[in-house]
């Protein structure tokens, strides 16, 4: 649910890309791939800018 609200297929595909952008980053990282680490987390910082253009909450991966 984002803010009461339930949600919508641009929000649930926002934070699903969100996931699999962490979960890539981390891979990438783990595998010392610095390249593909930093194309991971430009996308990554890309899809938090659309998010909170878009008023999603994003919540932090533990």
């Amino acid at each position: 649910m984002t803010r009461g609200r339930t949600m919508d297929a641009f929000t649930a595909g926002l934070l699903q890309r969100i996931r699999t952008a962490e979960t890539d980053l981390s891979r990438a990282r783990e595998d010392g791939d610095d390249f593909l680490a930093d194309v991971e987390q430009e996308e990554l910082d890309d899809l938090h800018r659309l998010a909170a253009e878009h008023g999603v909450q994003v919540t932090a991966v533990a």
